[in-house]
């Protein structure tokens, strides 16, 4: 399944973000940004992926909002709030140019976004493949 090859490939690629600490430089921000939101991007296109496959109608919309919706109802992620909270970081994203931002998302990333990928790759691994 390509769309979860790509997940994967994805949060492997996000675990260096913990290979970087605090002061970055604006290569090393742009960076860790650039890590986060690809892995966001690539998490909810595979559950639409997937979502889809089981039959979730729901599934056929382009709208991560609704994917997370979604993916909660169905039991695929458990916390729908910080998922949602995953989403404002990466529609923030657009405004990483503003280092308070950027710092803003790294730190989320680091401190709970990597986990919940992590945490989504296994459920996806165990239930739904």
């Amino acid at each position: 399944m390509r769309k979860y090859e790509n997940f994967c490939n994805a949060l492997s690629n996000m675990k260096d973000i913990y290979n970087y600490e605090e002061p970055y430089d604006n290569v090393v921000i742009t960076g860790l940004v650039g890590l986060y939101e690809i892995c966001f991007e690539q998490s909810w296109k595979m559950m639409k992926e997937i979502l889809e496959i089981h039959g979730y109608a729901e599934g056929a919309t382009g709208s991560p909002k609704i994917i997370l919706k979604t993916a909660y109802k169905a039991g695929m992620i458990r916390d729908e709030e910080q998922w949602l909270r995953a989403l404002q970081a990466r529609n923030n994203v657009t405004h990483s140019y503003n280092q308070k931002i950027a710092l803003g998302i790294i730190a989320d990333a680091k401190e709970e976004f990597y986990q919940m990928f992590c945490e989504l790759k296994t459920e996806i691994e165990e239930n739904w493949l």
